[in-house]
């Protein structure tokens, strides 16, 4: 008798892919630990099986390369979380902004993948272009939001440059902590906000 389409015990037809949500967890975050772990140049696609405890063939079906796999995981782990802040207010928003992209900037694991990317990114151009066109994608939609509700509200001029004002917000912080590897003095985090927030509002007074 055939079985329903709603049958349980209907199978998917041959040769399917069901990918299995732990399966994918479990690869990802051996891909994390797989960059912080031996950097990307030496890690394989093996290694990381063998850590996440799958086959090479679970791998394969998600990413056709390690290009790929790497790109796909470590811009999922950038934004992984981190949703557009809505405080009510520019200042407050770029401020909820930055204690999110700080916490994340200063996890063991980025502390250790990022500089190892932008060295690999340096030597490879493809890692590269790949890199920048995912990253800046997520963060431009993010950006978009946050720029977008302060326009809305009147707190900055209509055509804002999304980039430059994420360039304005996010370079400051990403320079000190991953490039000079600096700590962020008590209140650091406040004056840039509010630095931030003075300048896309077109207001050239003391910011503080």
């Amino acid at each position: 008798m055939p079985q329903s389409p709603n049958d349980p015990r209907r199978r998917a037809p041959a040769g399917a892919a069901v990918l299995q949500e732990d399966v994918t967890v479990a690869i990802h975050a051996a891909v994390l630990e797989e960059l912080a772990a031996v950097g990307y140049g030496r890690m394989s696609i093996e290694a990381v099986a063998r850590r996440a405890g799958v086959g090479k063939t679970a791998v394969y079906r998600r990413w056709k390369s390690k290009l790929e796999m790497t790109v796909a995981v470590v811009s999922q782990a950038a934004v992984h979380g981190l949703r557009p802040p809505d405080t009510g207010s520019l200042r407050g928003d770029v401020r909820a902004l930055l204690g999110m992209l700080a916490q994340a900037l200063r996890h063991p694991l980025a502390a250790q993948i990022i500089p190892d990317l932008l060295a690999e990114a340096a030597r490879n151009p493809e890692i590269a272009r790949t890199l920048e066109v995912t990253l800046r994608a997520a963060r431009r939609d993010m950006g978009e939001v946050v720029i977008g509700r302060a326009v809305a509200r009147g707190e900055a001029p209509p055509g804002v440059d999304v980039e430059l004002a994420l360039d304005m917000i996010v370079g400051p912080l990403y320079w000190r902590l991953a490039v000079a590897r600096a700590d962020l003095p008590d209140g650091w985090l406040d004056s840039l906000a509010s630095a931030a927030a003075a300048a896309l509002s077109g207001n050239r007074g003391d910011p503080a």
